[in-house]
Order: structure tokens, then sequence, then C-alpha cells
């Protein structure tokens, strides 16, 4: 690399850093770096540092990004230093950026941010060259359903820097383009006359195209309109014979032959779909008939698969990493397995690599973590349940992460998932001591309107529950239930709180006892808190005062906290919640990760994963 781009690179990077401690998905807002936390200390995201592996050993090397559901990839050398880095949209209105660190071997992907410049992108983005100028612009969804246009202004070989050209594009006689905003349009020049064609794909499954002719004031490009049945494609379903719907596209000359060739995905359509381009550069011929991609062994998802296309591995012919965004053949089992990268090969074939490209903790989708310390070594164990397993639709799962570091270094190492429980989806434990032998049962929640009390009987690996009582506790109403354990009357033994659907809360007193419980409802609107809804109720001493105070996740909300103002009886008071951002149906827990004496967050949510923040 020339001493200039790493200069360029050096200082982009720089500025990169002030964005990448607090963002993580949708929630409550963030301050930036350096601002002080409410009660003392500073929580610090980390991504990396946590040394987590899967059942065979293999590293998650990305361990707590938070899950990928419906991952959006672009490809583009944003800090010029001559390889592709990725991007991906997982969430409305933002963009998480990897850096490529693996040089040739295009996999040593590293997360710098969760939000790329902050820049608002809507439904969806697509890198292009816009101005022909050399290097990659931006295009993003403005809500609702037209084109946005960011410049990038760092110039060819330098990092990009990215402003707004125009909140829509338009056509020659000023009237907004507009394109479906379950559709992501590609852009590129298709005939080779200098010009840029924009190309937007119809839920008809035709594709409209303008070209690109004059600009405006601004020098932004102005677009009139060709046709909307470009080659006279129409995209037919395979289910019914009906019309495509959601679709993306990819253009890119894949075959070498001086042309750009069409890349297909569908909402409707459980591959990828290409058309060779058979024509010239300059006169384009795209009418074959839509072929499964790749040729010897297609892929095949839920459905509605966005690819990109790249160099990845620098050997001058083009692969692609492709996103599967879940369509009609059930999502819920493309919610690990989702982001594929496809290497073209010397002799023109293409091979499936991967299709986890970002190996990280995912268990599917809504996860939820609990701590507990499993196998009796004087360390917290992981315990990380999903929504619904994505290989099972008839139950959730419960993974154990065994802790097989130390209480200031810990080292998770994935085991089997706990067997012998009522089947139910939304499985949400809570421990505490509730016979009084000296070892943590589990209180369990679902999807259900009930609780399930499990009497721990021994210490190790995998634990060893017996049911006691299948429905111990059954809410007045509400369902997917979450129960929190703590001694909130300072009789000695552990009363309930609950979370439900509707974001409200229910406490129960144990009135009977540290070895027999009898949890008695006291009330099922607590204190009258709602936080929207998904109520997740935890305890954990925020503000070192010897007490648990309560803190609460949300399906929207983020966090809601509440410190503890008696040791016997549970009077609360409204208190500043950890500033972080979390994803979307938060469940934080609170541990001491690194062994400093204070309590980290570990939440998890929409993702499946989990994020996490060290308190310093």
């Amino acid at each position: 690399m020339r001493e200039s781009a790493r200069a360029t690179q050096a200082l982009w990077l720089a500025g990169l850093a002030t964005v990448t401690v607090w963002g993580c998905g949708s929630g409550a807002s963030a301050p930036g770096a350096g601002s002080p936390a409410p009660e003392g200390g500073e929580w610090e995201r980390v991504v990396y540092g946590i040394d987590v592996v899967d059942q065979d050993g293999i590293p998650f090397h990305h361990p707590f990004l938070g899950g990928l559901n419906l991952p959006r990839p672009q490809l583009q050398d944003v800090d010029g230093d001559g390889d592709l880095d990725l991007f991906v949209q997982e969430l409305s209105n933002q963009v998480m950026l990897f850096e490529n660190v693996g040089g040739e071997t295009g996999d040593g992907y590293r997360w710098r941010t969760d939000h790329f410049e902050s820049l608002p992108i809507g439904e969806w983005f697509r890198f292009t060259d816009v101005d022909l100028d050399g290097d990659l612009d931006l295009l993003a969804e403005h809500p609702f359903s037209y084109i946005r246009f960011y410049r990038n202004e760092g110039g060819p070989g330098s990092a990009a820097r990215y402003a707004l050209g125009a909140d829509t594009l338009r056509d020659v006689t000023g009237k907004a383009l507009f394109s479906d905003r379950q559709n992501i349009p590609n852009a590129t020049d298709i005939d080779c006359d200098g010009a840029l064609d924009l190309m937007i794909g119809r839920l008809t499954g035709t594709i409209t195209r303008y070209e690109a002719e004059g600009v405006d004031a601004d020098g932004v490009p102005q677009f009139r309109f060709v046709t909307d049945n470009f080659e006279d494609i129409e995209i037919v379903a395979a289910i019914q014979g009906s019309l495509h719907g959601a679709n993306t596209m990819a253009l890119g000359d894949v075959d070498g032959d001086g042309d750009e060739d069409l890349f297909w995905g569908d909402f409707f359509e459980a591959g990828l779909l290409f058309i060779e381009n058979t024509g010239s550069c300059e006169r384009p011929v795209l009418r074959g008939q839509p072929q499964p991609f790749p040729p010897a062994n297609p892929v095949s998802t839920s459905g509605y698969n966005a690819p990109a296309l790249g160099d990845l591995d620098l050997d001058g012919d083009l692969d692609l990493v492709m996103g599967v965004l879940g369509g009609a053949f059930n999502p819920n089992r493309t919610t690990v397995e989702n982001l594929y990268r496809i290497e073209q090969q010397s002799d023109g074939s293409f091979d499936i690599t991967t299709s986890r490209l970002l190996r990280m903790v995912d268990v599917g989708s809504e996860s939820l973590p609990a701590f507990a310390d499993l196998d009796g070594d004087g360390d917290a164990d992981l315990l990380l349940s999903n929504k619904i397993e994505p290989d099972d639709p008839q139950a959730g799962r419960i993974y154990v992460f065994e802790n097989v570091g130390t209480p200031s270094a810990p080292s998770f190492h994935k085991r089997a998932a706990v067997d012998g429980l009522v089947p139910s989806y939304h499985y949400a434990p809570a421990f505490g001591d509730l016979d009084g032998d000296g070892d943590d049962d589990v209180l369990m929640g679902g999807w259900r309107d009930e609780l399930a009390y499990y009497r721990n009987d021994g210490d190790g690996m995998p634990p060893t529950w017996t049911l006691v009582d299948s429905a111990l506790v059954k809410l007045t109403r509400g369902r997917n239930v979450t129960p929190a354990l703590a001694d909130l009357d300072g009789d000695g033994d552990l009363d309930l709180m609950a979370g439900e659907a509707s974001g409200a809360l229910n406490y129960y007193r144990n009135d009977g006892g540290p070895e027999s419980p009898r949890f008695e409802l006291v009330s099922d609107e607590f204190d009258d808190i709602d936080v929207g809804r998904r109520s997740t109720p935890t305890f954990a001493d925020l503000d070192g005062d010897g007490l648990s105070d309560l803190v609460i996740g949300s399906e929207s909300s983020g966090l809601t906290a509440y410190r503890r103002l008696s040791d016997s009886r549970p009077q609360f008071e409204p208190m500043n919640a950890p500033p972080v951002g979390l994803p979307a149906f938060s469940t934080p827990a609170f541990v001491d990760l690194d062994g400093n004496g204070t309590l980290d967050l570990v939440s998890g949510g929409s993702g499946g994963g989990l994020v996490v923040f060290l308190r310093r």
C-alpha cells in the first residue's frame, strides 16, 4: 500500500473509533464515547476479547455481535487499502462496517461500527459509482420508497467520505423516482455508453430501466425513463406460477466476457437466479432462462437472497457474498445460516465456502441469557435460549456455554442443549436456591402463562434438573413470562418478579419459606410499571449500596431501571439505566465477567446473539 494511502487509512480509522464504543442495534439511545455513565463507572461495548468456541472447539471470531437474521451485504474498499471491506445492514437506518484486515485471503474481517458514518439508509443501501468519477457513491432508501443519493467525496483509491447529494433522485422532468421499499435496486452502465443506468425491480417480476441524462443545479444526475420491461425479463415464481414479489438485483461481469450479467434474489425463490448476458458491452442481451446459481450446487434457503459482487480473494475474478433476508420458505430456519461466501474458482466454477461468513454466538432469534455456576467450579457459566430452534419448529432450546476459564478471564465452550425440559418456546430461566440445599434451582418461564419449577440435583455438565411442578405459578393474564428472583421483603426467602408480553410486572411474595416456595400474587401491575411490551426483569446492585436494583428489558424501549430503597419491602424509585444501546427484545443479565468487582451487562435480543458491555 502506498504511504499516502496508509496515512489516509489511519486518519479514517482514528475518526471511526469515536463511534464504536456504544452503538448496538436499536433501542435506548446511547451517549458518545467519554460521556459519564450514571451511578459511577463507564460501560464499554466489547465484541472481542472473551474467547467463545463451539461444540467442536472452533472459535467464534466475532462472538458478541448480537446475531443476524436478515443481513443485507455490500462490498467496497472503504478505507482505500486495496481490499474489499464488508458492510451489512441488519436494522433499519443503519449499516455495520467490518474492515477487511485479512489482505489477499479476504476473510479476515473486523467489526468497526454498527452505524457507519451515522448515515440514515432506510430499508436498503447500494454502493455504485453514480457520478462515474471512479469511486463508489451510495444509494439508499429515502422513506418511503424513494432513492436517496450520498456522494463519495473521498476520491478513487482513498478512504470514502459520504455527503448527502440529494434526498431523492429525479427524472429529467423533476419527478422523484420511486422504488418499492421491499426491493433493492441497482445501477451500472449496462450499455457502456458512459451514462449510468438505474435498474429497479418491480413486484411484477419485471425491471424498470432509467438512464442518466445530465445533472441538476447541484450536480446530481438526472434520469430519463427508458422502459418498464428491460430485456422483457419477467421472473415467474416457483409457487403456483405467480409473479415474484420483493426482490434484489446484483450486476457484474461474472464470466469475464466484458459485459454485465444479472443476479436476481426474490421473496418467492428459495435459490439465487442468474441470467447471463449473451450480448456485448454495447448491446446487452439478457433474454435467457434464469438459472439456479451456482450451477453445480445451487443455494437453497428460506428465500429472498441478496447478493453482492466483488473480488474477495483478489485473484482477478468476481466472487459473491449473499445475505438471506428470509422469504416464503420458513424464514426461521435461516436465522443462523444466512450470510454466504461463494468463491469463483480458476476454472470459472463457484464453490459455497460458508453460510456463516461472520461466526458469532447466535442461537436463532430473540435470545435470552442467564448466568449460574452450573458445575460448581466457582465461575459463572452461560445459558442462552432462543425463541424457536432453527431446525426444529416444535420448540425452543437452552444452550449451555461452560466457562472453562476463570472468574476474571472467562472462556466459554458451547455444550449441548439442556435436555428433559417441558417443551416450550422462549425459555426464560431464573436461578436461586428454592429448596434450601445450597445450590441454585430453576424457575423456568416460557411462551405460556406458567412458570415451571426444576430442582437442581447435582453440579456438573450437563446440569441435572428434576421437574417438581410444571405450573408452580400461573399468571392472571399475559404470556411470554420471564421470571426474576430476589428477597424483596427481607424475610430470608426468594420472592418473584415476573415480566410478560404486555410490558407490566407481576410481583409474587414467597409465603412458603426458603425450603418450600409458595408464591402468592401481590400485584399483577406492580408499581404501575409498563415498559411497552415484553418486560424482562432482572435484579442487580447498580449503585453499590448493597441492595438489588430492578432493571427491565423490553421489546423496543431499551432498558428501564429502578433503585431499591429498602431491604425489608419492595420499594423502588426510578433511576438512570446503563446508557447503552441494546437490540430490540432486550433481555439484560448482569454478571462480573472480568473480575474487577463491578457488574457487567450481557443482553440477548432479536438477532439471537449476545451483546456485552463491560463496566470499567
